[in-house]
């Protein structure tokens, strides 16, 4: 099987609508903006695809639901929230020039969006297919995970748009993600006249970040990395609060129970001192297996693909921790996720369209495999 270049996908109308998706700004937890913002991808869908785009409301924007008709075969899945605030169209506005596409959320992952639809409007009949775009994924996915999750289930395979690896490489494993809150209750005291009656929040938290530094196991893949802390209010108080961020990834189940644990039974090292623990490992790892068939379909596709497993994290970890074959990073190709000098290359963006076109059609002429 080769990839079936249909010669309709215009990379000139791709650029279009990615320009409209751009120009509506949709940073994560900003409600109104990601209104708006669900609003132009419904246009977008529906004027290329015809149909009607249902905004499904939630606490944290609409998400966008679009489906094909007939069985369910295929969740095409992706997201319309992205990580700048507004204001930063203006400072770093869409272009085009020097074979790159820039803008805040072309890469990531805007631009995987709109070649998908183009893909998928060049099939002719798009029944079988449903496009899942969501408000929160930049933010934990909370609203979204039980939509992503049955939809995903009733379609039974799962193409996810995020932007590719490293060299235009699908993303074939993903390490599982998740941030812990470590919050300390000290005592005030004068840091000059009685230090000896407080108890010092922040030298409990450098007691404790090194405490948690150490759990992790880079051997095995599982990173514990302390981000942000915070403690104290004046110079010559000690510090009765503090608090410690932290970014998990783990690659097993297993490393996802040991870490929630260890973060259970972490204990203060000064006398009266306090720990409260939040948070847990709230995307799953996404093993290679889940990737293996989907992956083997693309590579008879265009043979020079190559499969990656990465660090971060998608809604992708959700529906392959179901069972769902999941394959991931079909996305743009470009680089420079969540940073000023984010792009995508224009000469890739017909293939990646023609991709997803080519999956979506060799995934409805097989069976549905037995659910899991």
């Amino acid at each position: 099987m080769t990839m079936h270049k249909t010669g309709r996908v215009s990379v000139d109308a791709m650029l279009e609508d990615l320009r409209t998706l751009v120009e509506v700004e949709s940073p994560s937890r900003d409600v109104e903006a990601l209104a708006a913002s669900a609003k132009a991808v419904a246009g977008v869908l529906e004027g290329r695809l015809g149909g009607q785009a249902v905004l499904v409301d939630s606490e944290a924007g609409p998400h966008v639901h679009w489906s094909g008709g007939g069985e369910p075969r295929v969740l095409v899945l992706g997201h319309h929230d992205t990580v700048f605030p507004l204001g930063t169209l203006e400072r770093r506005p869409f272009a085009v020039g020097g074979g790159r596409v820039t803008g805040p959320g072309v890469f990531d992952m805007l631009g995987g969006l709109v070649q998908a639809v183009h893909g998928i409007a060049c099939l002719g009949d798009p029944s079988g297919v449903e496009i899942l775009v969501t408000a929160d994924e930049e933010v934990g996915s909370h609203t979204s995970r039980a939509l992503i999750e049955e939809r995903a289930q009733a379609c039974g395979a799962v193409l996810v748009v995020e932007g590719a690896a490293d060299g235009g490489a699908l993303k074939t494993g993903r390490k599982g993600c998740g941030s812990f809150h470590v919050c300390i209750a000290g005592r005030a005291s004068h840091a000059g006249l009685e230090p000896a009656a407080g108890v010092n929040a922040l030298v409990e938290a450098a007691h404790q970040v090194l405490d948690i530094a150490a759990l992790g196991r880079p051997e095995v893949g599982t990173t514990v990395t302390p981000t942000v802390a915070s403690a104290g209010t004046l110079d010559n108080v000690v510090p009765a609060e503090a608090s410690i961020v932290v970014d998990v990834r783990v690659e097993t189940a297993d490393e996802k129970e040991r870490i929630e644990s260890a973060f259970a039974a972490l204990a203060p090292h000064l006398a009266e001192a306090e720990i409260t623990v939040s948070g847990a490992v709230g995307r799953p790892p996404m093993p290679e297996a889940a990737s293996a068939g989907l992956f083997a379909l693309a590579k008879e596709l265009l043979p020079s693909l190559e499969g990656r497993a990465v660090g971060g994290s998608s809604d992708g970890n959700f529906t392959a921790a179901l069972g769902v074959p999941t394959l991931d990073g079909l996305g743009a190709v470009g680089g420079g996720a969540h940073a000023d000098h984010e792009y995508v290359l224009v000469d890739t963006m017909a293939e990646r369209a023609e991709l997803v076109a080519g999956l979506v059609r060799a995934i409805r002429e097989q069976p549905r495999p037995a659910a899991r």
